[in-house]
């Protein structure tokens, strides 16, 4: 049986939708594929929706079974042992949840993030003293050392805006976002400044909702959309509790999603105002 992990890489995440492709299209049963493995059909089932590692040998016998020709089967088996490579969070695993090593994997391969957030600024965009401020707030009990690795990993994370092939980000935000004290009244003033001045990057839009704007429609929660370069991967809505998250990637939900972001968009400040009301209201601060 394959092994389980924390949280499958994006690779992996594809290669098992490839192989249920490749299992449809050669007509093999989830009874047949399991017969080839000496497995029971769970394990299959596991393989194809990533919740188990790919051994490579389980992967060569499967492709065999379902008729790919020797060179194909050397290419998938290439992407297959490159995508068995933990992702460079993996480092991060002593203080990253397992369902949120998932949101990172997602985030690290997509090439558009719409993001709400009611209650704090973005953590693509936070500070170190600010996202330290909050942590400290979410893990009470947590260690000087534990709070650094945690506040390590967010800004590691960061890198994702100005690296190579880097997603576009459409953040909007509650204007109680920016009016909650959080940390000192120094630690905000910096973090508006960080505000204004990712502003400049051409792959970020941020958008202000303010209070004026009345009820709208992200008013449930806050959520992250994500869109991909990889034909195969749908478009996955995340949002979170306290102790665990959803994943949703059904037509209608994302749907739901993006309508509701489109709309708040509307009624958000348009972002070429957003410096000029980012600055009014680091004057209250």
């Amino acid at each position: 049986m394959g092994e389980a992990r924390s949280a499958p890489t994006v690779g992996q995440i594809v290669l098992g939708m490839r192989l249920r492709d490749l299992r449809e299209k050669a007509g093999v049963t989830y009874e047949q594929a399991a017969k080839a493995l000496d497995v029971n059909q769970t394990t299959v089932r596991r393989m194809e929706k990533a919740e188990v590692g790919l051994k490579l040998p389980y992967v060569e016998k499967l492709l065999r079974t379902y008729g790919i020709p020797d060179e194909e089967v050397g290419s998938f088996l290439e992407l297959t042992d490159e995508a068995n490579q933990p992702g460079w969070w993996h480092r991060f695993r002593d203080v990253l949840p397992d369902w949120f090593s998932l949101y990172v994997s997602l985030e690290g391969a997509a090439s558009l993030i719409r993001a709400y957030e009611p209650h704090f600024v973005p953590g693509l965009l936070q500070t170190p003293e600010y996202a330290r401020a909050l942590l400290s707030v979410g893990f009470p009990h947590a260690s000087d050392s534990e709070l650094d690795r945690r506040v390590a990993l967010r800004m590691e994370r960061q890198q994702l805006l100005t690296g190579p092939d880097a997603p576009r980000l459409w953040a909007i935000v509650d204007e109680t976002v920016l009016r909650r004290p959080v940390g000192s009244a120094e630690v905000m003033r910096a973090q508006i400044d960080r505000l204004v001045e990712a502003l400049a990057l051409p792959n970020l839009t941020f958008q202000v909702v303010p209070f004026s704007a009345g009820p709208h429609p992200g008013m449930f929660g806050p959520f992250q959309l994500f869109r991909f370069r990889v034909p195969e991967l749908p478009d996955v809505v995340y949002s979170e509790s306290l102790t665990s998250a959803s994943y949703l990637d059904e037509r209608a939900d994302v749907a739901a999603y993006l309508e509701a972001l489109d709309r708040m968009g509307t009624q958000a400040v348009p972002a070429l105002r957003t410096e000029a009301l980012l600055g009014d209201l680091r004057k209250e601060h």
